[in-house]
């Protein structure tokens, strides 16, 4: 009895174990390549980081190589891969400015971009080494500067629709955000990118919709483009309110810690994120990122008890501003002054997960360094005069000695 049970859950088991072969070897045989090339339409805001899956390739094909073209049929084409579909990139790694090489990754087949600028807009392939395309992409990566908000809770509303004959040029919603903070009054926001629909697109781009694209895709031709240019993304902030939840915040060793120092006598502040300190030299501008935070996170900012909402703080309420929250999540604060002291807490998707404390020292305490711009600055201003003082010098001798040997200056010696 037992060996018949056993030779069944064997069966089982083998059965189980070539189901999963089966699934993993028929994943690029549930889309099938197109016989004429297409291109897939996406949309996103620049910052933004996006992935761009390579759905079908031949089975006999091991690796993938990524190509990009600003526009189709370019004779530059830039290659984004090692030739093996290994490239790895970390996305803590990339900074701001960045050259595309240095801010993709390819992992399973997929290619990753990290911090996408709008240079970055254009034709994404999915192919061979030999140069064969399975799938491409038509990105479109919408400048953040011009973004307009749009807050709710003052009764604003969105930009209108805008019709140009056939052509209508609107705004498309993503998915609100979670609540940025819990417990207290919070705020969440959907991003809004721009979009048409006219029946002149090219029919080679592949479309969600019925002849709608984003804006920027090479689908729209340049007469179109053209009209839809003022028509910026949009942000819309509304307010929120959630209850937190009940987390353990604090680690049994510094519990313990804090239970016998409390016992002896006096009970020690304990932080429930951890606190970074910084010290700033008064005067200079200073940039705050929420660790983990990508632009479409929910991130807020407070100032120790101090709620910094964007309807106050939002880059572009104001012009005069001298501290603002960029449509990144970062918190600039332009020409540190002494009042700018105190922990600046981040949330993300309504956690608080990190503190900043700032200190802020005056001019004459500060150590010089080369890594300071402004020091940087007053060194070059420096040479400069050093140079031009030089140049003068010599083109006055240079002029007295062509004088003298030609015997055309004057002699004004006594």
């Amino acid at each position: 009895m037992h060996l018949a049970l056993t030779t069944v859950l064997l069966w089982a088991w083998g059965g189980l174990q070539a189901f999963e072969i089966v699934e993993k070897e028929n994943i690029f045989q549930k889309t099938p390549c197109p016989a004429f090339l297409m291109f897939e339409n996406a949309a996103y805001l620049a910052d933004m980081s996006f992935e761009l899956p390579c759905h079908c390739k031949p089975e006999e094909v091991p690796a993938v190589v990524w190509f990009y073209q600003k526009h189709l049929g370019s004779s530059h084409t830039k290659v984004l891969t090692d030739f093996d579909g290994r490239v790895l990139t970390e996305a803590a790694q990339v900074r701001v400015g960045s050259d595309m090489l240095a801010r993709f990754s390819i992992r399973m087949f997929s290619l990753l971009v990290f911090r996408a600028q709008p240079e970055d807009s254009g034709l994404y392939f999915c192919g061979t080494r030999k140069g064969d395309y399975f799938y491409a992409y038509d990105v479109d990566i919408q400048n953040s500067e011009g973004m307009v908000a749009t807050f709710q809770d003052e009764g604003q509303e969105p930009f209108a629709d805008e019709y140009y004959g056939h052509l209508h040029v609107f705004t498309t919603f993503w998915e609100w955000t979670p609540c940025d903070r819990c417990g207290v009054r919070g705020e969440q926001w959907r991003i809004g990118l721009c979009y048409l629909q006219s029946p002149d697109l090219s029919p080679r781009y592949l479309k969600a919709v019925p002849d709608v694209v984003s804006c920027g895709s090479r689908a729209v031709p340049r007469k179109l483009q053209t009209k839809a240019r003022d028509h910026t993304p949009e942000l819309l902030v509304r307010s929120c309110i959630v209850p937190c939840e009940k987390t353990k915040t604090i680690r049994e060793g510094v519990l313990a810690i804090v239970n016998y120092v409390s016992k002896v006598g006096s009970r020690p502040w304990v932080p429930q994120v951890p606190i970074q300190f910084h010290q700033q030299r008064l005067g200079h501008g200073l940039i705050i990122s929420c660790p983990g935070a990508r632009p479409e996170h929910a991130v807020a900012w407070d100032k120790d008890r101090q709620h910094l909402y964007r309807t106050q703080y939002l880059k572009g309420v104001n012009r005069s501003m001298r501290v603002f929250i960029d449509h990144g999540n970062q918190l600039h604060i332009r020409f540190t002054q002494l009042d700018d002291r105190g922990i600046y807490y981040c949330w993300r998707q309504g956690v608080r997960v990190a503190g900043f404390r700032l200190g802020v020292t005056s001019r004459g305490r500060y150590p010089a360094s080369l890594s300071d711009p402004e020091t940087r600055s007053a060194v070059e201003l420096t040479l400069i005069g050093y140079l031009f003082i030089t140049a003068v010098f010599v083109t006055i001798h240079l002029c007295r000695c062509c004088c003298y040997l030609f015997q055309c200056c004057p002699n004004f010696s006594p």
